[in-house]
């Protein structure tokens, strides 16, 4: 991947003139706890929470260059959601868009291989090997989210969730910088 696969993706989209973007799903839940907390001395810290679980489903994509793209999906992510978020991801991009993810089924399947074939002029699929997390620049998008926000906060309500997460994800959408910064771990900067 490092030696080959990459650099043949990265001279292609020079060719191209096309937007790399590494993309992946993830899951938060409400009961997903971070950090520490603090008690005064001799006695047990306690962390509040409601012992309500829900959940939330995301889609997103990073680039080197700072754009950072986001979907909730309400209920499981499937080949359908996938499509949706490349639909978007491909919205008023004047330019081809190269997407390299991992080998979840979802993004193999059928109905995403027709989609895929359908865009070919204006967007490329490509995978990531198999059981290879640490390449994908995306996943740090996942530990700022659960480590910096939602696993700091006691969430009550589904509705409370889905508008931390938003309101995070935001963040990171008009923080260009911090978006670059998931390029910088020493496993990812390949791709910067």
């Amino acid at each position: 991947w490092l030696q080959e696969e990459y650099p043949r993706i990265r001279q292609l989209a020079q060719k191209h003139k096309a937007l790399i973007f590494f993309g992946d799903e993830a899951g938060v839940r409400s009961d997903h706890h971070a950090g520490t907390t603090w008690a005064p001395k001799g006695k047990t810290p306690v962390v509040s929470s409601t012992g309500a679980r829900f959940g939330l489903n995301l889609i997103s994509a990073v680039s080197a260059q700072g754009e950072f793209r986001f979907m909730t999906v309400k209920g499981r992510v499937g080949a359908a959601q996938f499509i949706e978020f490349i639909r978007r991801l491909l919205h008023n991009v004047p330019r081809m868009v190269f997407l390299i993810v991992d080998g979840h089924p979802v993004h193999k399947a059928k109905s995403v291989k027709r989609f895929v074939e359908s865009e070919k002029d204006r967007f490329r699929l490509f995978w990531l090997p198999p059981y290879s997390p640490e390449l994908n620049p995306d996943e740090r998008v996942w530990n700022d989210l659960k480590n910096n926000a939602i696993g700091r906060q006691a969430l009550t309500t589904p509705q409370h969730l889905k508008t931390a997460v938003i309101s995070h994800l935001r963040f990171i959408q008009k923080s260009p910088d911090r978006v670059r910064s998931y390029f910088q771990n020493t496993t990812t900067k390949y791709a910067a």
